[in-house]
């Protein structure tokens, strides 16, 4: 029987359930409840058929793939597979397979609610009643203003649904504009440059390659308006972190509500926690009951697809 592997149970949500009970019918399995930190990742994994992965914290570089030469499949839940060597995994011959789609609204409600929170300084008004306080500080309605969606996959599409419905003009941006997905989603494209010029809130949904690095850094932010918030929920690598701290810092943008970040988890002594203008999030848009359900009973499809030869969802197709 085949080895399944999950490396990265943790927080655990894995066990107990059908989705475990179904992996168990499909070959012998391996849980552990803890996070696999670099190095800890090959002992779990070195004789697995199937890596059942987790979380994003679990790297699969080339040399740890390397010394897994039983690996055939990768099943993440999860949509983003940016900590996978996918260039090496197909060398080496290894499937990738995701999760699309599990997390949209809840990614998307996420959204909505951080760029809501720094307009209305929620967060910080909670913190100051919390400590005697009783602060009466101006905020800024977003109904009227101008939403920004860059990137418009399924996550891009619902915020910019959700943004319409409290009364937000929306424009975006893709790498591939077309008049029929304009019409399809009911929504202008612009260029970057127009879009970060003319947007009250920007909302980023572009997946983290090589192209996206930094897709937001020192000249974007000078196109931005003073008044306006940054919200990401796709990846800290699209943001210039240095540059976004002295963008905060100089008032070039009012704000920023953040989900994810270059460096996970944060540093204890980064600048954004210190920070009156951000509004900071776990990495944990996705950690809704109803999305880790969809995601585990994929993932497990994905499992079983594959062992029975026709793998689904697969990023790096032969």
């Amino acid at each position: 029987m085949p080895i399944i592997v999950a490396p990265d149970n943790y927080p655990p949500v894995l066990g107990g359930t059908d989705e475990e009970k179904r992996l168990k019918q499909l070959g012998e399995v391996r849980v552990y409840e803890s996070e696999a930190i670099g190095e800890e990742l090959v002992p779990r994994i070195a004789d697995a058929d199937v890596a059942y992965i987790m979380r994003g914290s679990s790297i699969f570089s080339r040399s740890v793939m390397q010394r897994c030469p039983k690996l055939k499949l990768i099943s993440v839940l999860g949509a983003g597979y940016d900590h996978i060597d996918v260039q090496a995994a197909s060398e080496l011959g290894i499937t990738i397979s995701t999760t699309p789609n599990y997390a949209t609204v809840a990614v998307a409600e996420l959204a909505l609610s951080l760029m809501l929170d720094v307009a209305h300084r929620i967060s910080r008004k909670d913190h100051e009643m919390r400590t005697g306080g009783w602060a009466h500080e101006y905020a800024s309605q977003l109904c009227g203003k101008t939403l920004g969606v860059i990137g418009t996959g399924s996550i891009g599409q619902k915020v910019m649904q959700l943004g319409r419905a409290i009364g937000m003009s929306v424009v975006a941006w893709t790498f591939h504009p077309s008049p029929e997905r304009a019409r399809e989603y009911r929504v202008e494209f612009a260029s970057l440059e127009d879009l970060l010029g003319q947007s009250d809130v920007v909302s980023l949904h572009v997946q983290s390659t090589p192209e996206t690095r930094n897709l937001i850094g020192k000249r974007e932010f000078s196109l931005m308006k003073p008044t306006a918030i940054l919200v990401n929920t796709a990846r800290g690598a699209l943001i210039d972190e240095n540059a976004l701290v002295e963008a905060l810092n100089n008032g070039q943008i009012a704000g920023a509500g953040l989900d994810v970040f270059v460096n996970e988890p944060l540093p204890v002594d980064h600048p954004l926690r210190k920070m009156e203008n951000t509004v900071l999030s776990p990495h944990n848009g996705w950690m809704v009951p109803e999305a880790t359900y969809t995601g585990m009973v994929t993932a497990v499809d994905n499992v079983a697809n594959f062992l029975q030869g026709h793998p689904t969802n697969v990023v790096n197709p032969k």
